[in-house]
């Protein structure tokens, strides 16, 4: 099985040259404008080319079974959605409609929901019933594929926080004793390195760099939450708890609620992209994109981390829930202040305070 690792590696590097190429012919490309600062057309198939390297190695060394075949074609279907949202802007409401008809069939044929929360409120578990767990499930789903949309927005954040939680399922899938979804797993990392550093230009420099697009972001968000999903709602599998999996995310699920509660706030759609995302917000207090990058997988790994950690040495869930909610509740409030508190410390240290861009 370690000769998979390689083979993804590689066939993911011959993926994304060849499909830049595809790109480019037919104007699947993104072009610079007043919120993407970028320069030059960057073609927009690092999600294809990822998929479609695991897609052949997943058939090459798996056994193919219903829930292959079920993630592959969920899949298949988000890389199409995405590749048409880069190519033609299409309307948020088509891609929410998609996302709950992918979370319907995750529900429907593969018996994937969420039925169970866990020991959130003490010594009983949460059991939901089949209409609230569906419900629940879709909203996961969605949630989950939007937080890693959100997330992609400067130059190797969208691999490398989803570089950082699958490595971490695939920590918790192995302790647990299930090679299969951690070999899954650690897959996905393997065919991710190559995007990253083309990404990144570490490669060849910014002439062969490549964006993941929509097609890319939906695909690795899907990815998560299915195996969130599995992990913790399977009886054969049980690796971790609930709970756990906000920690797995925890940075991404954060930045998401946050910008879409101050959107609605504002009298906005919580859907209307902006450049008020922790990324953008980093950039603004004069972190360089490669410093903003290396801080927040830093505060994603810890969280990810103390997620495992906890989960391993069986702290009370409602404990875990309870420290969550209060880091993201610090997290908004430190977001929504920002600039008073930057002015305040640029004031104690005798420096020019930094202004919000509009």
């Amino acid at each position: 099985m370690n000769s998979a690792y390689i083979v993804v590696f590689i066939m993911s590097f011959i993926t994304l040259f060849l499909m830049r190429k595809v790109a480019k012919k037919i104007g699947l490309v993104d072009k610079p404008n007043a919120r993407k600062l970028h320069q030059g057309a960057v073609p927009l198939v690092g999600g294809i080319s990822v998929f479609l390297a695991l897609c052949a190695v997943f058939i090459l060394y798996l056994p193919m079974n219903l829930n292959l075949a079920l993630y592959l074609s969920c899949s298949a279907v988000l890389i199409v959605l995405g590749a048409l949202d880069d190519k033609f802007d299409l309307s948020f409401k088509i891609r929410l409609f998609v996302q709950a008809g992918i979370s319907l069939a995750m529900i429907v044929i593969g018996g994937h929901s969420l039925h169970n929360l866990g020991y959130l409120m003490g010594s009983e578990t949460i059991a939901l019933g089949e209409v609230a767990g569906s419900i629940i499930t879709i909203i996961a789903v969605i949630g989950a594929i939007n937080a890693f949309n959100m997330v992609d927005g400067i130059d190797g954040l969208l691999g490398g926080l989803a570089s950082v939680t699958f490595t971490a399922l695939g920590v918790v899938f192995f302790t647990s004793g299930n090679e299969y979804l951690g070999t899954f797993c650690l897959l996905i990392v393997a065919a991710l390195i190559p995007y990253i550093l083309l990404n990144l230009g570490f490669l060849f420099g910014k002439r062969y760099k490549i964006f993941m697009g929509d097609a890319g972001s939906m695909f690795i968000g899907f990815s998560v939450v299915w195996m969130l999903i599995r992990g913790t709602q399977e009886p054969n599998i049980d690796a971790f708890k609930p709970v756990t999996a906000l920690w797995l995310i925890a940075l991404p699920l954060m930045d998401m609620a946050t910008i879409m509660i101050r959107r609605m706030r504002k009298g906005h759609s919580p859907f209307k992209p902006d450049r008020e995302h922790l990324h953008h917000i980093c950039q603004r207090m004069g972190l360089s994109p490669l410093m903003t990058l290396v801080l927040i997988c830093m505060m994603a790994s810890i969280c990810a981390v103390v997620g495992i950690w906890s989960d391993m040495n069986g702290i009370a869930e409602s404990t875990m829930l309870i420290v969550f909610l209060c880091l993201f509740a610090v997290y908004f409030t430190v977001i929504s202040h920002i600039w008073r508190i930057t002015t305040w410390v640029n004031k104690l240290l005798g420096r020019q305070s930094v202004m919000p861009s509009n």
